[in-house]
């Protein structure tokens, strides 16, 4: 039996929207952070657009085969600038009464799939996400949306990196090709990475499927 973890990134004004709709897809619990588009001021000034308020939505429901096509069709997905949504896969849920909770009872078995893409999830000091993104980019990367966040914990970094690390964080997240990333965190790493003032982890989670993907990658 399965279950996904569905992210959305989608301007801030649509979360209501997508806040609804996963409700009624059986959602209990949605999830929604503050966000910000990555798209450098030369970009934006050149296109003629205002930085982009992002939400950021999280939601647990069952695996459901043709669940993001139907996002895709009532959310108009498929438009530019609807947001994009991403399904990962959950490995496990800790106890019966939360897995009841979340899922409501409800679980379908996972069909191998092949994956296409994945999710780099960056986590970086306060102020590195354009050290981030333009290492990102010289390596492939289309885009990203921002969050900010707090880190704790931090005392331990001395023990395995021999740095201090900043409470303050901004955790990025990066959707890239299943070819193009290694060459995007390896740069990540390369440019921007624990002994740089940036000082950023990160790692992948596979997508098992995907809407608006079109949409992302224009910021």
């Amino acid at each position: 039996m399965s279950a996904d973890l569905i992210l959305t990134i989608t301007d801030r004004s649509r979360g209501g929207d997508f806040s609804a709709w996963f409700r009624e897809q059986g959602a209990t619990l949605v999830l929604t952070a503050l966000g910000r588009g990555t798209a450098t001021t030369e970009v934006l000034d050149c296109l003629g657009l205002e930085a982009t308020e992002k939400a950021v939505l999280l939601c647990m429901l069952p695996s459901r085969k043709g669940l993001l096509r139907k996002a895709a069709k009532d959310l108009w997905l498929d438009v530019p600038g609807r947001g994009v949504m991403m399904a990962v896969p959950v490995s496990s849920i800790g106890g019966a009464s939360a897995k009841n909770y979340l899922l409501q009872g409800e679980a379908e078995d996972r069909m191998e799939k092949k994956l296409t893409h994945e999710l780099i999830v960056v986590i970086a000091n306060q102020g590195a996400t354009d050290q981030v993104m333009d290492a990102a980019r010289a390596a492939g990367a289309t885009g990203g949306t921002a969050v900010h966040a707090k880190g704790t914990g931090t005392e331990l970094a001395k023990k395995f990196f021999g740095v201090s690390l900043a409470s303050e964080k901004e955790l990025i997240f990066i959707l890239a090709s299943a070819e193009t990333r290694k060459p995007i965190m390896k740069a990540i790493m390369e440019k921007a990475g624990m002994q740089t003032e940036a000082q950023a982890l990160a790692f992948s989670l596979p997508v098992t499927d995907l809407a608006g993907l079109r949409q992302f990658n224009v910021e």
